[in-house]
């Protein structure tokens, strides 16, 4: 058996053996190193048929060599089907939520309408130049007045959550609703934010 014709047999061996889809990593390699044996068992029938010892020598050690070639190709596909998949980057675990408030924003409408209440109320007090004063004075703690209870009144709570992604990089996302994440759970990355992974 010459080199040409074994080459030629390892390269249909090879096309068939992709051919076939195999289910698992173990059922692959079990196909593979079959085919291997089934392989060598036919080119050493060939190199019975070689005409002297040294070229019967010479091809049962190119056809073990091909065959060993054919057992470590299988056992490295086997091992390359098995290896943990690549880490997702838009994946990764909540390591930290937290809730804080959302101080809201006084407006006009709640300094008018806070010092209108505080001038109506000061002007209720004392009588003469006291009574401007205390209108004054009431005009103006009703201003603030006014602008803090707005403020209060606007203010909300928001939740924030870190997230460790398996890329190493970290990522806050702030919620004005209990997105419901707690510690440790599996989350990916979407449309700027972050959803629990399926």
């Amino acid at each position: 058996m010459n080199m040409r014709t074994l080459t030629l047999s390892l390269i249909l061996a090879g096309a068939a053996s992709a051919a076939f889809a195999q289910p698992s990593a173990k059922q692959l390699y079990a196909a593979e190193t079959k085919r291997a044996a089934t392989q060598y068992a036919e080119d050493k029938k060939l190199c019975a048929e070689e005409g002297n010892s040294s070229a019967r020598m010479q091809c049962q050690r190119d056809a073990k060599a091909e065959y060993n070639k054919a057992l470590a190709a299988a056992k490295a596909a086997q091992k390359n089907a098995t290896a943990k998949p690549m880490a997702c980057n838009d994946c990764g675990r909540v390591i930290g939520v937290s809730v804080a408030e959302k101080k809201g924003e006084g407006s006009a409408v709640g300094v008018i309408g806070g010092g209108v209440a505080g001038a109506l109320l000061g002007n209720q007090v004392g009588g003469g130049s006291g009574k401007k004063l205390a209108t004054i004075a009431g005009a103006v703690g009703g201003a603030y007045a006014g602008n803090k209870a707005e403020e209060h009144l606007k203010s909300s709570k928001v939740w924030n959550v870190k997230v460790q992604y398996d890329n190493g990089t970290q990522g806050d996302y702030s919620f004005d609703h209990d997105p419901g994440f707690a510690n440790g759970d599996l989350v990916k990355s979407a449309n700027g934010s972050i959803v629990r992974k399926q």
